[in-house]
């Protein structure tokens, strides 16, 4: 069985609950202050590593407590490192307001901007049976280059494209899957490019790959904690499913399984705090 391997945001979480959004020039007072670990990269290699597969963290920190206490996290959950640790530079952080049913995000990439080109190369003996798993809270460039050298050496191509960015037109055609929430599909048609396969994301409504849609379980409202990360608990056992040899309604099931379960725990991970 081949290695997942995330290439992505490490960041810590502070997230606080708001009775209303502020608008400009308004101050609310928040109920709350969690500090939570997330990113999208960790959150999906976590995922990952909980479906079952192993897992290789590629990334970067800040050389401080914020950075200190993230890889010790990772690292206690079983996923191997390959985090370079920047000095002078923060952590990145992610300001989350929540008025309990939708999200506001502000995202400090710190550490996460500074991850430089050939970021794959440490790795040793990457092929085929092997995924990479990457989004787009980590420079373009550096992921462009990830996604060749994968392919180059055989290895699966995964692409969360999230936040939206311009990738170059051969990125997108060598994602198998390319996932994508469903507001952004336009978006992709309107570039003329097609991946290897297609993976929409289209919230309570489940999923829809390659055209065949798969449904899951509907969390009742008084049982949703918190909706940060629930894409990401899905795309990571997702690419776990994957890696395992799993079929596609199998992988599907199991993924929308992790979003569902994932609601129903404050912050991105389980047992999330730093």
């Amino acid at each position: 069985m081949g290695r997942v391997i995330v290439l992505g945001s490490i960041n810590v979480d502070l997230e606080t609950t708001v009775g209303a959004y502020p608008k400009p020039g308004e101050k609310v007072v928040g109920h709350s202050l969690s500090r939570y670990a997330g990113g999208k990269g960790a959150n999906q290699a976590v995922a990952a590593r909980r479906g079952g597969s192993e897992v290789v963290m590629v990334g970067a920190v800040g050389d401080d407590d914020a950075g200190r206490a993230s890889l010790n996290r990772l690292f206690a959950q079983g996923i191997k490192l390959q985090v370079e640790r920047i000095p002078l530079v923060p952590t990145g952080h992610a300001i989350i307001l929540s008025d309990g049913h939708t999200n506001a995000i502000i995202v400090l990439p710190g550490a996460n901007a500074k991850i430089g080109p050939n970021p794959l190369r440490p790795i040793r003996g990457l092929g085929e049976g092997d995924l990479l798993l990457t989004q787009l809270e980590t420079p373009v460039d550096t992921v462009a280059d990830a996604v060749r050298y994968a392919r180059r050496y055989g290895a699966r191509v995964m692409v969360n494209l999230a936040p939206w960015a311009d990738l170059p037109a051969d990125v997108i055609a060598a994602a198998d899957p390319l996932v994508m929430p469903a507001a952004d599909l336009p978006r992709l048609e309107a570039s003329g490019v097609r991946p290897a396969s297609l993976v929409v994301l289209r919230g309570k409504e489940g999923l829809e790959w390659d055209g065949q849609r798969f449904t899951g379980e509907v969390v009742p409202a008084d049982q949703v904690a918190d909706t940060v990360g629930a894409a990401d608990a899905l795309i990571g056992t997702l690419a776990s499913a994957i890696v395992q040899g799993a079929d596609k309604a199998s992988a599907a099931r199991a993924a929308l399984a992790a979003a569902a379960d994932s609601v129903r725990h404050a912050g991105a991970q389980p047992d999330p705090r730093l």
